[in-house]
């Protein structure tokens, strides 16, 4: 049984809930407060961050590195087979990372005009996706995918953002809202994350002194 070690809200461990479902690999799901780290939880994170997955004696941190391993030891793959098809995968997998990064910004800077830049700035990667989809309803056509695991959970916390503002990322952009709903509907995606996580985000958000926090009032 494997064990995969998270907190409740991170979208990065979600990425390799979704590739265990993907999979129908069973695994135990550990639960950790990042504000109050545990003793053992400290002992084996080497970054003291999350996810974890704990195989047999071994410790895997970093989700990319998680869902990797995933892809190579378990079936079925999720990654194309064709060596460039797979290196483009990684590519977007690492601007989905960078996608992340910028809400995290949306959601705790305290500045209107560094929000702005970061809402700017997400808006612009999501014109370059965009470009880059086809037809779908995945990433990649028909087949999903990592990249889709990597997006699912960016996608996500605009369930919460769309409820108290209109930030304009998505507007013009019929194939990234496709796939947005697309994702929103895989069950490996809801399963992700517990029943009322965007309760707990939304608690989250209001904690923060954002500019975005003042906006959701």
């Amino acid at each position: 049984m494997l064990t995969l070690v998270s907190f409740d809200l991170c979208p990065y461990v979600q990425r390799a809930a979704i590739a265990l479902a993907e999979k129908g690999v069973p695994f135990e799901r550990r639960d950790v407060d990042l504000a109050d780290k545990p003793d053992w939880f400290r002992a084996i994170s080497p970054l003291g961050k999350v996810p974890l997955l704990l195989v047999d004696r071994e410790v895997l941190f970093e989700s990319a590195v998680i869902v990797e391993y995933l892809d190579e030891t378990e079936s079925p793959r999720l990654h194309p087979e064709d060596a460039i098809a797979r290196a483009r995968h990684r590519a977007w997998m690492e601007f989905g990372s960078t996608v992340l990064a910028d809400i995290w910004s949306i959601e705790t800077t305290p500045d209107e005009a560094a929000f702005d830049a970061k809402v700017r700035g997400l808006r612009e990667k999501f014109v370059r996706l965009e470009g880059e989809l086809g037809a779908g309803p995945w990433f990649a056509g028909s087949r999903f995918s990592l990249v889709d695991a990597v997006f699912a959970p960016a996608f996500r916390y605009f369930d919460v953002f769309d409820r108290f503002v209109d930030l304009g990322v998505f507007a013009d952009l019929p194939k990234v809202q496709a796939w947005r709903r697309a994702l929103a509907a895989r069950p490996s995606v809801i399963g992700a994350v517990a029943v009322d996580y965007e309760v707990r985000l939304e608690a989250f958000l209001r904690r923060q002194p954002s500019w975005l926090a003042r906006r959701l009032n």
